[in-house]
């Protein structure tokens, strides 16, 4: 049962977090939600910030295998499945209660580049960059780290303009530019 708890626990604050920033959700509130007490929070993290880097790093692994998932589902060709991240990410855009991305959302409350949730941002970053450049590669790109930082850039600025202008076009639109970059990049 303890595990179930601190699932519990993870579950509710990814919720809150993701809908109302970090430091606007109170632990409290998190307790309300998730219905266990504050022991029993402290049994399973020993601060608020253990606890956000413990929803990061769920919401890590749950949305990196969504984003695979959808490009595989997308398209059968490594082109094809780079070109499809867009979709999936336009289609993202339109779910309500869409609120940008947790990690750029938590990079930007947490701006100290020494903070470990800061860190715990970036390394998703990272991640999910070195897992795109294995597909970039395979869609004939030369010079993959260098396109894959490109797409990267497209895809974090179309999810900031989608959150911050309320632009679902925007997937659309960096879409088209990531269509020129890989079309410069493969012929």
């Amino acid at each position: 049962m303890a595990g179930g708890r601190r699932d519990q626990l993870v579950e509710t604050a990814v919720e809150l977090f993701y809908k109302n920033g970090y430091h606007a959700t109170g632990i409290d509130k998190i307790l309300s939600e998730a219905g266990v007490s504050k022991p029993t929070l402290y049994r399973h993290f020993q601060s608020k910030d253990d606890l956000i880097i413990a929803a990061l790093r769920r919401w890590d692994a749950e949305s990196r295998a969504w984003l695979h998932r959808e490009m595989e589902r997308r398209a059968d060709t490594p082109r094809g499945r780079v070109l499809a991240l867009f979709d999936a990410l336009a289609d993202w855009f339109r779910e309500p209660g869409f609120q940008g991305c947790m990690f750029v959302n938590a990079a930007v409350e947490f701006a100290d580049h020494d903070n470990p949730i800061h860190q715990v941002a970036a390394e998703h970053k990272r991640q999910f960059a070195a897992e795109f450049r294995e597909e970039v590669a395979a869609a004939g790109v030369a010079d993959a780290q260098e396109v894959t930082e490109q797409l990267m850039i497209l895809m974090d600025g179309a999810i900031v303009t989608a959150h911050t202008s309320g632009q679902g076009e925007a997937a659309r639109r960096a879409r088209k530019m990531a269509e020129a970059i890989l079309a410069a990049a493969i012929d």
